[in-house]
Order: C-alpha cells, then structure tokens, then sequence
C-alpha cells in the first residue's frame, strides 16, 4: 500500500504545530502535538511530552514549532530525492508571541532561558524555509 495523489491534487507541503503548557498534572510538562501534509494527506504526525519544564505558553509553543520543523525539513528533504522542491513551507502556530518571536532578529529578554537547541526554527524562517502563519484551533 502507498500514498496515492490525483494529478488535481496539489503537491503543497503544510504542517500545524501546538502544545499544552504544563498539560501534564506530575511533572507539569507540556506536550507537543504536530502534523504535516502533502496536499490534502496527513503524512506524519507527533504527539511528545517535551523533555523540560516550559516557564510560558510562549515556550511550549515554540519547542513544539521547532519540532514541526524539523520533522518539515526531514519530509522536504526526502521529497527533493523525487524531484519535489518546497520553499516557504507554511508552519502554522496558534500563539502570535511564538510567531512574532521566530520572526524577530532581536533576542527577547523574556526568551532568553530558552534552550539554544530549539532556536533553530528562527534561522529557517530567516532563511525563508518555512513561513509562519497564526490559525485558531
């Protein structure tokens, strides 16, 4: 079995990122949830307790956006083997602070404790990979 698309099916790479600030009622820890599409197919989704304590929404977000990126950045990649070539992909979040704090070369004060490792999602839309957009869920 394979993943099957009409030719009026539109090769259009997307994914939603969310996360529950301190969902969890042990540990307060928050859970990442995520999913991408080709056209109208669900082709990969996540749903992570996040490995640290987030101090805002704000972070919990933007953790769980940096890993709807990179798993976006794995699927584009595996797609250019095909001859498929995505640029701008559309990363959807539902929390404004998060977006305008990729989107902003000036390093917050409020966001400075967030760990290095997950400001990557800054750098690709600075390099215009993927581009932010706020949806209400």
């Amino acid at each position: 079995m394979g993943l099957w698309h009409s030719k009026d099916t539109g090769m259009s790479l997307t994914a939603y990122a969310d996360a529950d600030h301190a969902g969890c009622q042990d540990t307060r820890r928050s859970t990442s949830r995520s999913a991408q599409f080709l056209g109208d197919k669900l082709v990969s989704w996540s749903s992570k307790k996040q490995k640290s304590t987030a101090i805002s929404s704000t972070e919990a977000e933007y953790i769980a956006l940096s890993g709807c990126c990179a798993q976006i950045l794995w699927i584009r990649s595996q797609l250019s083997d095909y001859g498929f070539h995505f640029n701008k992909i559309p990363l959807y979040c539902d929390n404004k602070s998060t977006i305008a704090l990729c989107c902003n070369n000036v390093q917050h004060s409020r966001a400075k404790h967030i760990d290095v490792h997950y400001h990557f999602i800054k750098e690709q839309v600075g390099n215009e990979i993927v581009e932010l957009y706020f949806f209400l869920d």
